[in-house]
């Protein structure tokens, strides 16, 4: 084989492929396939320097990772508002059309697996990375490149995030439970489980056996000029991509409550599993203006379909602690199968909600699940009530440590930081990136060392040797010296991370930093009236500190000396500047990231908004500047490039 047929055998491979695995339509037999490829993996073993990137070869799944790294995504992937009937899609819409009008709604199914966001440079598939927390997720690539749905080169040549969804088909995973019921192995709970478990094996082999199917629902950082969401994916169908089942652009409530029945009474006909259909507003121009709010875009919602309800059993309520030290209610229930998945356990909130409902053991409850939300009883069958049905009574004491608990009403709380039930999460909480941040010390090393009874609580970390470690399975020298300087590394913290860290009930990061903003390192001084002056802390706030601070000083105290975390600096206030009091949009592409340049400017006290709005007062642009610009310059906006806004300052 010459290296110009060795092309022309990869780009028909790729044709074959490409109609069997993405349009359901071969056209070859699997002995032609077959035959053709072992004729470009003899060349490519003659011939290694000249391996084409797209070869079909190049998705074999020959690598085996130690873990997978952490890597962050061009764009944020935002999570989506959850609309459950007619009337709050109509409320959602009444929304939309308050900021922008004349718009239309792209819908498409809701699938239900894993979220991935693919990266091409230059036509070339050179990232895959699982969704996280939204701004990083772990790379998986090499897993990726297994999948025959997901194009390792595209005909596009600038940078784009294409979002979509990982998914097994629902025969595929018949057969992965069967195989593993065969051998032994635990049972996937559900196709998303199977699909999210098949994407993460560190042997990207197991991964292409798995048969998994991408198909893209988004975009994320891009350059295209389209002005409408459903040309973008049309575009993206182009590249090579798998296309949606059921896809349809409407104008009214009324056309997507249509297109969504029509969607939810074929949905057991889909060769893969859904739990909704997603609307997105079409119009580009009118995502940028509708913006986002903390969680989700304002201008997308997830229609979920009807949940689905089961009558079963209470067989008994048991008490779960956590990290917090809040006691919950646990319903243990007669095994009953929901769409696919054995529910043996549904959540009681708390124990209000059991005094409301009347729950009590051995009652006949309806049980309802919805997606991927924990099963929970809606509804007591008082008709059905048994003779020997036992009344749930409020807990005095911890389940675990037997200490009191505190009572608030809607909440129950175990308040003793060395309660055994709340030491390996507090600690791994502890470590976490928004707290100590020790870098090193995952949830499966603190089970480990709790398990050997090196640490019983968060102090114990800081009393850890070398020789303790080196004798635990899987740690050797350089592992544990390196979790070890971690630890110490974390010593001096700033203040807001150390308060962050103990775990203080209804006490996140930001009211964190305000109690140290206003009472530094002598917060364990402060009452209750002193915290409820504080702008945002109400009662329950304050409450939860003092009752807090009560029951912990001591251990407080001593984790205030080992850790000697550092004052909270001084704000500084911006000096006078062009930008101060401005609110300013940033877009195309700067000489540095956009976020530092956000970062910079916030520091002048300006407020950096993500959309523009008559009440913007800047817009600074780059190369490729794209709607936003043109909406700036409608509205009369002053604009301006990046080297003027540098000579400005």
């Amino acid at each position: 084989m010459t290296k110009e047929a060795y092309k022309k055998a990869v780009e028909q491979l790729n044709i074959y492929a490409y109609h069997y695995y993405v349009l359901d339509d071969p056209i070859t037999t699997d002995e032609v396939y077959d035959t053709l490829y072992h004729e470009v993996v003899a060349f490519e073993a003659a011939h290694p320097d000249a391996i084409a990137s797209d070869s079909p070869t190049q998705r074999v799944g020959d690598v085996v990772l130690g873990t997978f790294s952490k890597a962050s995504h061009r764009s944020r992937m935002w999570s989506l508002e959850d609309l459950f009937e007619y009337h709050d899609l109509q409320k959602w819409m009444e929304r939309v059309h308050k900021q922008v009008e004349n718009v239309s709604f792209y819908c498409e199914p809701k699938y239900d697996g894993a979220s991935l966001n693919l990266i091409y440079e230059h036509g070339r598939l050179t990232q895959a990375i699982t969704r996280g927390d939204g701004n990083i997720g772990e790379e998986v690539t090499q897993n990726a490149k297994t999948i025959r749905s997901i194009p390792l080169k595209i005909a596009y040549q600038e940078l784009i995030e294409i979002r979509g969804e990982v998914v097994i088909f629902k025969e595929e995973f018949e057969r992965i439970n069967a195989a593993r019921l065969t051998q032994g192995e635990a049972l996937f709970a559900n196709a998303r489980n199977a699909a999210a478990g098949s994407l993460r094996q560190l042997d990207a082999k197991i991964t292409a056996q798995r048969h998994l199917v991408f198909l893209p629902y988004g975009i994320g950082v891009n350059r295209l000029k389209y002005t409408r969401l459903d040309e973008r994916m049309d575009f993206i169908y182009e590249q090579g991509f798998k296309k949606a089942p059921m896809r349809m652009t409407c104008q009214t409530d009324g056309e997507i409550e249509a297109f969504y029945n029509t969607m939810k009474a074929s949905r057991e006909d889909f060769k893969m599993m859904l739990d909704g259909m997603v609307i997105k507003v079409n119009e580009i121009v009118a995502q940028e203006v509708l913006g986002y709010t903390v969680k989700s875009p304002r201008w997308a919602a997830a229609y979920k379909f009807p949940a689905v309800e089961k009558i079963t059993t209470v067989n008994n309520i048991v008490l779960q602690v956590g990290r917090t030290g809040v006691v919950t209610p646990v319903a243990i229930v007669e095994p009953t199968d929901i769409d696919g998945v054995v529910v043996e356990r549904a959540t009681l909130h708390n124990f209000d909600e059991i005094e409301r409902k009347d729950i009590r053991i051995h009652d006949k409850v309806i049980i309802l699940r919805s997606g991927d939300v924990i099963p929970k009883i809606i509804k007591v069958l008082l008709q059905e009530r048994p003779e020997n049905s036992i009344p749930v009574m409020r807990p005095t004491h911890c389940p675990e440590c037997e200490s009191e608990l505190l009572d608030e009403g809607v909440l129950i709380k175990c308040q003793n930081l060395d309660c055994r039930a709340r030491v390996v999460n507090a600690i791994i909480y502890f470590g976490s990136k928004s707290c100590l941040n020790i870098e090193g010390l995952g949830d499966k090393i603190v089970e480990t060392l709790y398990r050997h009874g090196l640490v019983r609580s968060v102090k114990d970390l800081f009393a850890l040797r070398l020789e303790q470690l080196l004798v635990l399975e899987g740690f050797k020298e350089k592992k544990s010296q390196k979790l070890l300087d971690a630890i110490e590394r974390s010593k001096g913290c700033e203040c807001w991370r150390f308060v962050n860290a103990l775990g203080i009930e209804h006490i996140g990061e930001v009211a964190s930093k305000a109690l140290c903003e206003h009472f530094g390192l002598q917060l364990m001084r402060a009452d209750k009236a002193a915290i409820m002056a504080l702008d945002g802390f109400g009662e329950e706030m304050a409450e939860s500190v003092v009752e807090f601070i009560r029951v912990n000083g001591e251990t407080m105290k001593e984790l205030y000396a080992i850790v000697q975390p550092s004052a909270p600096r001084e704000k500084t206030i911006a000096s006078d500047n062009p930008f101060l009091g401005k609110t300013v949009v940033l877009t195309g592409s700067m000489s540095q990231p956009r976020s530092v340049i956000k970062t910079m400017l916030e520091g002048l006290g300006a407020k950096v908004s993500g959309s523009v709005s008559k009440k913007t007062d800047y817009l600074i642009f780059g190369e490729d500047a794209g709607s936003k610009y043109d909406k700036a310059v409608a509205l009369g906006v002053q604009t301006m490039t990046e080297d003027t806004m540098r000579a400005m300052l």
